[in-house]
């Protein structure tokens, strides 16, 4: 009898251990969870413990296993890994946000007068700055000069940034502190003069003999612009974000940040080509926290399109005295491949034009001499020669491109480089063909900071309006499929993160983002309507 007792004692306590939940730290169920695994599985639930993803399965699963006080019901909504931008501007964009906001200002006159009212409110600055001008929007299309500044600001600096950041307009006095004067000489760029003044119009290198007299930030304005980014990045599903081109000083404060737990997101760093940076890094190797990879070296090949700076192998359709230009020599390129290539950084260079393109692709191959990990890339690959795609494919390069650029400059490209090569600009498929992957980003503050809008751009090619009806090339376009990747698996693979975040899977860091709609269902119509209902980083909710 009293063995009987006994094992029935044994048989409920058996029991009851079986049927015991793990207490975790947070539950969602009942969602449309996409976890953008190379299968592209959807599952319904996953628990999270200690920041990250212990376990993703279907409802009945995960609720019979686990126990939380924290249990997020996703009523059926779609839930995607938090969204990565492969190519941004952290800091940039940041610092954007205290400035002259002047996108889409539709002609000069109303740049100056935004201008205008900016001083008017803040007249303690020392100087004027501001961002987002494009002479493509105005009624002429042409360069402004500074008149109009000169006369209402003869004594206080102002520089203007071209919203691709690769031209600005600065002022008399901003010229007059630089030490520009018409006599002045720039490689790498061009200081615009008519009639043999002065317009203050700079092209790429010209514009840093302004920004390098212009006074150092304090850590109080860092702090300032990066939690405003913050925000609106997490409010619009971002996570982790690539900023490409920074300073040692700009890393040691944001590392500062980070770990004073201000500034949650998390960010992959290229560092600038810039001596005091190859000096500091390259001995010591990459810079790794829970938040922060230094991992990249950014070199800049060419300028832009939208301002001519774009290296091409013939000139421009409508500017036939020009090809644009490098903003650095051959050699220098080849030196620091040479050097990058025996190290674990990586090398990502800017190239938009044709001729930028195959001078990279071209060192890039030399060095890397076939298939490789290094995930060395070209950021943008706008203009690409039809002869060149297959250097990308041949020694791993990676084309890091950004979608909005596309329905930004479908308006004007053709114009500016003609039909034929048009077929080999902003080629995202065929570029995704080299590797089968391809990161996406914004380039933001150049484009808007929405990965939605990405999303939009990469699988519809249109603007917000509809406009082209088809399409812009849409022989280009991503799949529904392969731009959801882009966003969040390629992005992170291409920043060696692929094994923390980017998916919804056991082991990543529980970073996620819960849409009011599903991306890869909605009409199409529907797409830029779609809203971020709640953003988590590392578990935790913060947006």
């Amino acid at each position: 009898m009293r063995y009987l007792q006994l094992s029935g004692i044994i048989c409920m306590l058996l029991l009851t251990s079986c049927h015991r939940r793990q207490p975790v730290d947070l539950i969602l169920h009942h969602g449309r969870v996409y976890i953008a695994d190379s299968a592209f599985n959807i599952a319904e639930a996953f628990a999270v413990k200690d920041g990250k993803i212990i376990e993703v399965g279907t409802n009945r699963k995960i609720q019979k296993r686990y126990s939380s006080g924290n249990i997020i019901d996703a009523r059926g909504m779609a839930v995607c890994p938090g969204f990565i931008d492969a190519h941004a501007h952290f800091v940039g964009y940041g610092r954007s946000l205290s400035e002259v906001n002047l996108y889409d200002c539709k002609t000069w006159e109303e740049t100056v007068e935004r201008v205008r009212a900016f001083e008017k409110e803040h007249p303690s600055e020392s100087w004027i700055r501001g961002r987002g001008w494009d002479q493509n929007k105005w009624p002429n299309h042409v360069f402004p000069d500074n008149t109009a500044l000169n006369e209402l600001f003869p004594r206080k600096p102002v520089l203007l940034q071209r919203v691709d950041g690769h031209a600005a307009i600065a002022n008399s006095k901003a010229l007059e502190l630089a030490g520009i004067t018409a006599a002045t000489e720039i490689n790498g760029g061009a200081i615009e003069k008519k009639d043999g003044k002065l317009t203050g119009t700079l092209v790429d290198n010209a514009v840093e003999l302004v920004t390098h007299v212009l006074p150092a930030p304090s850590k109080a304005d860092y702090e300032k612009w990066l939690l405003a980014a913050q925000h609106n990045c997490f409010a619009q599903g971002l996570t982790t974000i690539t900023d490409c081109g920074l300073m040692y000083n700009d890393v040691a404060v944001i590392d500062s940040l980070q770990r004073e737990g201000k500034l949650l997101m998390r960010l992959y760093v290229m560092l600038s080509d810039d001596t005091a940076n190859l000096t500091r890094y390259i001995a010591r190797g990459p810079y790794k926290t829970d938040r922060l990879f230094v991992k990249g070296f950014k070199a800049y090949a060419d300028g832009a399109l939208g301002s001519r700076g774009a290296c091409l192998l013939a000139p421009y359709n409508d500017k036939p005295e020009s090809a644009g230009f490098l903003l650095n020599k051959p050699g220098h390129y080849d030196s620091l491949a040479q050097m990058l290539v025996n190290t674990d950084f990586q090398l990502c260079t800017h190239a938009i034009g044709d001729s930028g393109c195959r001078m990279m692709l071209g060192v890039y191959n030399k060095y890397l001499k076939g298939k490789n990990d290094k995930r060395w890339r070209i950021e943008h690959a706008q203009v690409v020669n039809q002869n060149d795609f297959a250097m990308f494919g041949s020694a791993s390069v990676i084309p890091s491109v950004q979608p909005t650029h596309a329905t930004s400059d479908m308006y004007w490209a053709s114009d500016r480089i003609g039909t034929e090569r048009m077929k080999g600009a902003y080629a995202y498929r065929q570029l995704l063909e080299q590797n089968g992957w391809l990161p996406l980003g914004t380039d933001f503050p150049v484009e808007d900071i929405s990965p939605v809008k990405t999303f939009y751009a990469a699988v519809v090619r249109k603007d917000a309006k509809g406009f082209p009806t088809y399409g812009f090339q849409v022989e280009n376009a991503l799949t529904r499929e392969q731009a959801l990747k882009g966003i969040t698996i390629w992005a992170a693979k291409a920043d060696f993160l692929e094994k923390e975040v980017g998916t919804i899977e056991a082991g990543k860091k529980a970073d996620f983002v819960i849409l009011d709609a599903d991306l890869m269902q909605a009409p199409e119509k529907d797409i830029l309507e779609t809203n971020v209902v709640a953003t988590y980083s590392g578990g935790k909710k913060v947006y």
